[in-house]
C-alpha cells in the first residue's frame, strides 16, 4: 500500500510539473507574442504578396503611414518585417550587427552569384571574412588600420582610368565586350529587383511560375561567355608575361586563386561572382543615380543655374571639370546628397536574423528577414522639412557620414609638412601617408 501511494505522489508530482511547464511555457509564447510587430491581415497561401504592386518600397511606405515605422508582413510563407525608421535601422545595422549580418536565400541571386560565391550576396562565415579581407588588403592594399600612402593610391587608380580610356587593352574588342556586359547587368539588376513566388510559397519551390530561373539561366550563360574570354585572355598575358605594371582587378583575383598558401582557395567561379559583385554595384547604380539628378535639374531649372554658375567660377569654361574640383563644389555634392535622399540607388536593403532579437521594443524571431526601407528613410517627415521637395540647399553645412583621415603611419600627427617637390605637375616633396578612420 505504501509502495502504491508513493508510485502515486510521484506521478502526481510530475504530472503536476509537466502541466506547470506546459502552461508558463503557453504563457511565455503568448506573452511574447504580444510582442511582435503588428501585421495587417493577410490572406491564405499568399501572405502579403498581394500588397506589394507596382513596387514593393511604394507598398511598404504606404503600409507603415497605417502600422508604424515597425511592422510584419508574409510574403507567402516567409515571415518578414519591414523598417522605415532611422532610430530603428541604426538598431539593425549597429547595435545588433552581429544579428543581422546574413542575408536572405534568393533562388535567382544564389544561382547568378554560382552558389553565393561572391562578396555581396555571400553568407556571413569564414568565406565572407575571407573575400572582406582580400577586398581590403589586396584590391585596396590597405589593411583596416593600417596608414594609406595616398599618393600612390590615388595614382594608381588615374593611371588605370587615363590608360584604358587613351590605348584600350583589347582593340577593337574592348567596346564589344563593354557593351555586353552592360546589357548583362542591366538584365541581371532586373532579375534581381523581383519577387521571385517560389521563394515564398512552398509547395511551388521546384515550379518556375514566373520563369525566372529561365531567365537566369540565359543571362549566366552569357555572362559566361564574356567573362570566360576575358580570365583566357589575362591567363595567356600572364603566361607571356605582358601584364603591365599595374595590375588590373582580374590579374590580382587570378594571382590570389593560384596562391596555395592562401586560406581558402579561389575558384574560376568565386572569380566569375566577384567580377559580376563589381559589374553590378558600379554601373547601373551610378548611371541611374546620375540619370535621377539630370531630371530633377530638368524640372528646376533654378537649380540648375545655380549649380551651372558654381561651376563656371570654380572650373571656367577652358577646362573640363576634375575630381580634385569637387571638394571646391559644395553645390554640387549637395545636389548629390539631395538626389539620394530622394532616389537612393538600391531603394530597400535586406538582412535576416540569425538568433531572436529584440527591436524597437518587438520580438524578431529568428530566420526572420527584415526590409529596411531607405526610400522611407529619405521621406521621413519628421527628420525631413517638405521631404518630397527638390532642395539641396537643405544640406548646407552638413558633412557626409563617411570616414576621415588620420595623418602620419600610426596617425599620431596633428599636421602635415607642406614642402613640395620638382615636377611638372607639382607634387608633395613627401608622399602623404594617413590612416584611415571609420
Amino acid at each position: 500500500m505504501g509502495d502504491f501511494q508513493t508510485e502515486f505522489t510521484v506521478i502526481l508530482v510530475i504530472t503536476l510539473i509537466s502541466t506547470i511547464l506546459i502552461i508558463w511555457k503557453l504563457y511565455k509564447s503568448s506573452h511574447a507574442d504580444t510582442h511582435l510587430p503588428p501585421t495587417p491581415f493577410r490572406l491564405p497561401v499568399i501572405g502579403h504578396l498581394h500588397l506589394l504592386a507596382p513596387s514593393a518600397h511604394h507598398a511598404f511606405h504606404k503600409l507603415s503611414m497605417r502600422h508604424g515605422p515597425v511592422f510584419r508582413v508574409f510574403l507567402g510563407s516567409t515571415p518578414c518585417v519591414v523598417v522605415t525608421s532611422p532610430e530603428i535601422a541604426k538598431q539593425v545595422f549597429k547595435v545588433h550587427e552581429n544579428v543581422f549580418s546574413d542575408r536572405p536565400q534568393n533562388s535567382s541571386v544564389d544561382y547568378m552569384t554560382y552558389g553565393g560565391k561572391g562578396f555581396i550576396f555571400a553568407p556571413y562565415g569564414s568565406y565572407f571574412m575571407f573575400i572582406k579581407n582580400i577586398t581590403v588588403s589586396q584590391l585596396l592594399n590597405a589593411k583596416a588600420g593600417e596608414s594609406v600612402e595616398l599618393e600612390m593610391l590615388l595614382g594608381r587608380m588615374t593611371n588605370n582610368v587615363i590608360s584604358r580610356m587613351v590605348t584600350g587593352n583589347r582593340g577593337s574588342d574592348e567596346e564589344d565586350e563593354a557593351e555586353d556586359m552592360m546589357k548583362i547587368m542591366a538584365e541581371v539588376d532586373k532579375l534581381y529587383g523581383r519577387f521571385n513566388l517560389s521563394d515564398h510559397i512552398w509547395f511551388c519551390k521546384n515550379l518556375d511560375l514566373q520563369g525566372l530561373r529561365k531567365t537566369a539561366m540565359d543571362i549566366r550563360r552569357r555572362f559566361d561567355v564574356v567573362t570566360e574570354r576575358i580570365l583566357k585572355e589575362h591567363e595567356e598575358a600572364r603566361k607571356q608575361n605582358m601584364e603591365t605594371e599595374v595590375k588590373d582587378l582580374l590579374s590580382i583575383l587570378l594571382e590570389i586563386s593560384e596562391d596555395e598558401s592562401m586560406e581558402i582557395k579561389l575558384t574560376r567561379e568565386n572569380i566569375k561572382a566577384f567580377i559580376m559583385d563589381i559589374f553590378l554595384g558600379g554601373t547601373d547604380t551610378a548611371a541611374r543615380t546620375i540619370e535621377w539628378a539630370l531630371s530633377e535639374l530638368i524640372n528646376h531649372p533654378n537649380i540648375m543655374k545655380k549649380a551651372l554658375e558654381e561651376i563656371d567660377q570654380v572650373v571656367g569654361k577652358n577646362r573640363l571639370l576634375q575630381e580634385s574640383d569637387i571638394p571646391n563644389l559644395p553645390y554640387l555634392q549637395q545636389i548629390v546628397k539631395e538626389t539620394l535622399r530622394l532616389h537612393p540607388a538600391g531603394p530597400m536593403t535586406q538582412r535576416l536574423a540569425r538568433e531572436d532579437c529584440i527591436v524597437g521594443g518587438y520580438r524578431i524571431p529568428a530566420k526572420t528577414t527584415i526590409f529596411i526601407n531607405l526610400w522611407s528613410l529619405g521621406r521621413d517627415p519628421t527628420y525631413w522639412e517638405s521631404p518630397l521637395e527638390f532642395r539641396p540647399e537643405r544640406f548646407e553645412d552638413k558633412q557626409a557620414d563617411c570616414f576621415t583621415w588620420k595623418a602620419g603611419k600610426y596617425g599620431d600627427l596633428t599636421s602635415v609638412d607642406m614642402e613640395e617637390g620638382i615636377a611638372i605637375s607639382l607634387p608633395r616633396a613627401n608622399p602623404l601617408v594617413c590612416v584611415p578612420v571609420a
